[in-house]
């Protein structure tokens, strides 16, 4: 009588579904070869043990030399750990204090490769199959959501990978194939940004756009702008003093840029700074004759009585400015051109 399997000893055997037909290599038997490595026994005694299985008996020893490979990392991932799993835990636990939206993002452009490789289990997820993912992804989607969604597994496998759920990150080990042309750009050519400035000379949004469209600032960064952080400069100086404005702070959720990187000062060109500096006097204007103090928060562009802007508020304006700068070059009134009110 043979004895027990000892320490990291490993066992391999044929699991029948069917009268064995095959005793020797069980080649026309219906069933599934299985390996199994003991692991010693837990705190209550119970043997722990690892098992794998495939369709032939090398498959599985193969795959039981990965096992041990496993062991000796301290890789402790569950044998049906798929990717799908995986980036389910990301979703959940790995992108803590991202808003809502940022995580849907995420979720969608992961959809897509997951219905490739949901199922497959993480620790025999290979490059190649990340790959063949990824090109299928590539057939209907942009190069952008292919680029977004491959970032996507990649944080997820690394999130897995930080808690010892597997040995390496095979998404890092594969290029970004090209997707589809994307979307026509929605930026405004030279023409529209000026008869954009010009339809609103003399209002309240003409600081804001003249902001966004000399310095690139992000919407929920122009809302969140406060005096404090603009500086007007001093050309007359020596050295002159540059005008510029300290983008530290947005809307986001708990107020911080969207990276860290975001946080940066901005030179403000001369059309940026006539617009502010007329924009401040009127705000000034504004407030004293509805009675109104100086706000706590003393933002740039607020309501008018001083409340923040949200994107409602800005996407209302913005498209009455380009019905007006439409309106200006037609000679008659129009509906705004789709790219130039987002």
């Amino acid at each position: 009588m043979s004895s027990r399997r000892g320490w990291r000893e490993d066992g391999v055997f044929f699991e029948h579904n069917s009268p064995c037909r095959d005793s020797d290599r069980h080649r026309h038997c219906d069933g599934r070869w299985r390996g199994v490595i003991s692991l010693g026994f837990d705190a209550d005694g119970r043997r722990i043990r690892r098992k794998v299985s495939g369709k032939t008996k090398a498959v599985v020893q193969d795959r039981l030399k990965a096992l041990h490979s496993d062991v000796e990392t301290g890789v402790r991932a569950q044998p049906n750990y798929t990717v799908r799993r995986a980036a389910g835990d990301w979703l959940a636990q790995g992108l803590h204090g991202r808003s809502p939206k940022t995580i849907k993002k995420n979720e969608n452009v992961l959809t897509p490769i997951l219905a490739t490789i949901g199922g497959k289990r993480l620790r025999e997820l290979t490059a190649d199959d990340v790959h063949q993912a990824l090109a299928a992804m590539a057939l209907r989607y942009s190069s952008a959501a292919v680029a977004m969604g491959h970032n996507a597994l990649t944080r997820a496998i690394l999130h897995a990978e930080a808690r010892d759920l597997v040995r390496r990150n095979v998404a890092m080990l594969v290029d970004t194939p090209k997707g589809q042309t994307g979307r026509p750009s929605k930026s405004l050519s030279l023409e529209q940004a000026s008869a954009l400035l010009a339809a609103v000379e003399g209002t309240r949004m003409h600081a804001y756009i003249a902001l966004c469209l000399a310095t690139g600032i992000r919407t929920e960064e122009a809302r969140a702008l406060r005096w404090e952080h603009v500086d007007f400069g001093d050309p007359v100086a020596n050295p002159p003093a540059p005008a510029s404005a300290a983008v530290w702070r947005s809307v986001r959720a708990h107020g911080d840029t969207k990276t860290e990187k975001s946080r940066r000062t901005l030179a403000l060109p001369d059309m940026a700074v006539n617009a502010l500096w007329a924009h401040k006097e009127r705000q000034a204007r504004e407030r004293a004759a509805a009675g109104l103090t100086r706000s706590e928060r003393d933002l740039v562009f607020s309501t008018r009585t001083g409340a923040a802007l949200d994107a409602a508020n800005v996407r209302r304006e913005f498209k009455a400015a380009c019905k007006a700068a439409i309106s200006a070059r037609t000679g008659h009134h129009g509906n705004c051109v789709t790219h130039s009110c987002h």
